[in-house]
């Protein structure tokens, strides 16, 4: 494969960002626009041409005889050497998951792009401040996230992984003369840094027992699976599994080392995944601008732990334990998300829950998939929402910004009865909603069947659990729907204008990522994407009893929601007084940021840091100023040794001369 093309997929977001941000000013505002634009344009369509090269050339570098799927290394350069098998290089890896990747990255970094140029201006065509700025950001962080997809090595991808979360503080925090947002900016860069820790520790762990960062050698598995070992290609006759396997392997507290360094990686994937208890910075990262909550936050960023777990997940099958442990703190996660959505009024933080939920879905169909189960059905099943919820979630987000583009709020009470206003985006919402509830034909519904499938295999108590959450999903969703778009009739404020359709740029991705989140569920994505490369034909697997169970939970949820919000009426009211302490515990978020908060100020900072702060102040820095004052004490009392009046230093020398004079006498005797 000409490695031309992989090459400027990293090369032209990198440039743009360098260009736009060095130059940006000095261009008008709608010129820096189209060009970040056309930029991210020319590498959606190259690295469409490069994922269908890679799923349908028939390429013998990208398929054996077999019909399995291959790692395809397109370059790998060394850049540092600490010994001969401890070896950082810079690459492009194609496979499966980084092919899928980059159509999902790509996409939908383009139809932000595109949006932004309607969405960064008010309706009198003025463009927001620092406009040029923006679109660089979005270039970096499109360039952070395609590198860290295609990484073939776990180093490179935590170098990535940590451009990402650089590029996220600045997209967050871009109105940064707003205090709210310049906090959410911060919160968000110190939360994943602290899981970013774990990451790194999980790295290092890893590779002094393996003796590689390389993706291929860690993972790379025999023809006929797990009857075999992991071979590390590393020119010695060891394997992973025989290095964590033997009975001399490395053990702490009771767990393998192999347990103890997939789990700090997992924790790393916790923080940019915002699963509990890492979830706080999520909600607030909608301070940024809509666009950069569909990128970031609904559909690129958010499932990079999704994919590190993944594309280790072989390395994950060795220990069990490590996927009960992702599949419990998924299923916390997706159940509490879903509980806190139901009673928000911010439009964009019921998204931003639903978000935290839908990632924890993927995280439990890898948490529970197994090979001997339909060949690892979780694995593919996960990919497959990772792929779909990316599609629609955009179109919400983006759905959702232009209904505050034209109403200038995020409250839903600002709004309702908009039907009439904004058909194109209540139409497109309307799809979106109804591929995250799981409605047939939405692409959400069969990958979120498969998710299901593979959870009743491993649990039936997964199973339930997730099914209960599904029909969560579809209430809430529609309790959005239902208050934006029904309720009572939309009252304009005197003054302002009447609410309406957005411009071609905003209005243009909204149908696109429509019809996609229409279509995309009947990919063949079993033939494409599985953890081995071997196919799977999941339609021909397809559990119908799942799939009408989960349709029945769906209906059942949207139905509660049209009876509770389609027309004004006192249930909500009804349901609140009911149940107070829930509804209270459920708005405030069960009080996470209050419990940071406390742990933080009244434990860390007062327990903790002043007691520290005062020993620094007095004792520290008391001795050394003590050894100062003595010092200085001692040089006024020796001054007047260097006066310089000859008179003195004569007396000084014959008062010493007959002291040592006497001293020598004393001796002598």
């Amino acid at each position: 494969m000409d490695i031309t093309i992989p090459i400027l997929i990293l090369a032209i977001p990198l440039f743009m960002f360098l260009f736009l941000g060095l130059l940006g000013m000095k261009m008008t505002h709608k010129l820096a626009g189209i060009l970040g634009t056309l930029g991210m344009g020319t590498v959606l369509v190259l690295s469409y041409y490069t994922a269908y090269n890679y799923f349908f050339s028939g390429s013998a570098d990208f398929v054996n005889a077999a019909g399995e799927r291959l790692q395809y290394m397109v370059f790998d350069q060394t850049w540092l050497a600490f010994t001969e098998r401890l070896v950082i290089k810079l690459g492009f890896l194609l496979d499966p998951i980084s092919a899928m990747m980059l159509v999902v990255i790509t996409t939908i970094s383009f139809m932000v792009h595109l949006y932004s140029l309607g969405y960064m201006r008010d309706h009198h065509g003025v463009y927001e401040h620092g406009f040029q700025r923006f679109y660089a950001f979005l270039a970096l962080f499109s360039f952070s996230m395609l590198g860290l997809v295609v990484a073939p090595n776990i180093f490179q991808m935590y170098i990535f992984w940590e451009l990402v979360g650089a590029s996220s503080y600045l997209l967050i925090g871009f109105y940064y003369t707003k205090p709210s947002a310049v906090s959410a900016s911060k919160k968000a860069f110190i939360v994943t840094r602290f899981a970013d820790l774990g990451f790194l520790i999980g790295i290092l762990t890893l590779s002094y027992y393996t003796g590689t960062f390389n993706f291929t050698e860690l993972t790379s598995i025999p023809v006929d699976g797990l009857a075999n070992v992991y071979q590390v290609n590393v020119g010695t006759a060891e394997t992973v599994r025989g290095i964590f396997a033997n009975s001399a392997a490395p053990t702490f507290m009771g767990a393998s080392v192999l347990t103890w360094a997939l789990v700090l990686i997992f924790m790393g994937g916790m923080g940019k995944s915002a699963m509990m208890p890492l979830h706080i910075w999520l909600p607030d990262a909608m301070e940024g601008p809509t666009p950069v909550s569909a990128l970031i936050h609904a559909a690129t960023m958010v499932v990079a732990g999704v994919y590190l777990v993944a594309r280790l997940f072989p390395l994950y099958l060795m220990e069990e334990s490590s996927l009960i442990i992702i599949t419990v703190v998924g299923a916390l996660t997706a159940f509490y998300a879903a509980m806190v959505a139901c009673v928000q009024v911010d439009i964009k933080r019921v998204l931003a829950f639903s978000t935290i939920s839908q990632i924890a879905f993927m995280m439990v169909s890898l948490g529970v998939a197994r090979p001997e189960f339909h060949h690892g059905l979780g694995y593919m099943a996960s990919m497959f929402h990772l792929f779909t919820h990316a599609m629609f979630k955009a179109l919400l987000f983006l759905g959702a910004g232009a209904l505050i583009h034209a109403i200038g709020s995020n409250d839903y009470t600002a709004m309702h009865g908009l039907r009439k206003h904004m058909p194109i985006t209540h139409w497109t919402f309307l799809i979106g909603c109804l591929a995250i509830a799981g409605i047939i034909p939405f692409s959400g519904f069969f990958s979120k069947d498969e998710i299901l499938s593979s959870c009743l295999g491993n649990s039936t108590i997964a199973y339930v659990w997730m099914s209960v959450v599904a029909g969560m999903t579809a209430f809430y969703m529609f309790r959005l729907y239902y208050l934006i778009f029904w309720w009572k009739e939309h009252k304009t404020p005197e003054g302002h204008h009447a609410p309406h359709d957005q411009p071609w740029t905003m209005s243009l991705p909204l149908i696109i990522l429509a019809v996609i989140s229409c279509v995309a569920g009947f990919i063949p994505f079993g033939e494409l994407v599985t953890w081995n490369g071997h196919p799977y034909d999941f339609m021909a697997h397809f559990d119908w009893s799942v799939a009408t169970i989960s349709l029945i939970v769906a209906i059942a949820g949207i139905g509660l929601a049209t009876v509770m919000y389609r027309k004004e009426n006192g249930l909500p009211a009804k349901f609140r007084n009911a149940v107070p302490a829930l509804w209270t515990w459920c708005y405030n978020r069960f009080y996470w940021d209050e419990l940071y908060i406390f742990i933080t100020h009244k434990i860390i900072f007062n327990s903790v840091c002043r007691p520290l702060a005062w020993f620094d102040r007095h004792i520290i820095d008391g001795t050394m100023d003590s050894f100062a004052t003595i010092t200085n004490k001692a040089s006024e009392a020796i001054k007047p040794l260097q006066s310089g009046q000859i008179q003195m230093y004569v007396w000084y020398y014959l008062i010493g001369a007959l002291a040592l004079g006497g001293i020598t006498v004393l001796c002598l005797i």
